[in-house]
């Protein structure tokens, strides 16, 4: 092992190359570990998921796909997928989608998937427990040189909803989805927010007459 990896601070950004980053990533003391890289510093997370941040993913990515499903929407839902591009950046977020003609773009047997040869996802979204600054910072800067349309951050303390469309390595806040036209990122808070007093089928439930009220 080497220094770097002896040495490593996990769970914030550290200088290192892309092949410290690489070697890192890749060592079986961090075989359960998410990594990023991004501007010669790579941040390797091992905290574990919690109760709420799991909860809340599971709310989010259950309103994504079943507005999906009523919207009749092709869909790719990758949780925890990793996507790569060579010597420039990394990441692994907590959901990811591919949407629309591009659901089923990534042929199975794919591992990392690699931006050289494949777009990024059309939308990612990171759950932040601890995490919220990062998420909105450099994270959000690393999803704008990916290329990712679009970039969700779920606050966990306060089940809001941080919604940005990116173009041109820049982003904007957003109320509707772009990606997933017609979904507002305020019904998805007022899921968030219903989940913290009944279960997640009585909030699908909830979801799916919202949906089918508006195709209505």
């Amino acid at each position: 092992m080497s220094d770097l990896q002896t040495q490593l601070q996990t769970d914030t950004w550290v200088l290192a190359s892309w092949d410290e980053y690489i070697r890192t990533i890749e060592d079986s003391a961090y075989a359960t570990a998410k990594g990023y890289y991004y501007q010669g510093h790579m941040r390797v997370e091992m905290l574990p998921v919690g109760h709420d941040h799991a909860e809340d993913d599971g709310t989010v990515s259950l309103a994504v796909n079943l507005f999906a499903i009523a919207r009749r929407i092709p869909l790719k839902i990758l949780p925890n997928c990793s996507y790569r591009k060579t010597g420039v950046g990394e990441c692994q977020p907590d959901v990811s989608y591919y949407v629309g003609d591009r659901a089923n773009l990534i042929p199975r047997g794919t591992s990392v998937i690699d931006l050289n040869r494949f777009p990024a996802p059309d939308l990612v979204i990171e759950v932040a427990a601890t995490t919220l600054l990062d998420d909105m910072g450099t994270k959000r800067a690393l999803y704008e040189e990916l290329g990712v349309r679009e970039y969700w951050i779920l606050n966990v303390q306060t089940a809001q909803l941080l919604a940005y469309a990116i173009a041109d390595q820049g982003s904007k806040r957003i109320q509707i989805s772009q990606v997933l036209p017609g979904l507002s990122i305020a019904l998805l808070e007022s899921a968030l927010h219903r989940s913290r007093e009944t279960d997640q089928s009585q909030v699908g439930a909830w979801l799916l007459s919202q949906f089918q009220q508006w195709a209505g």
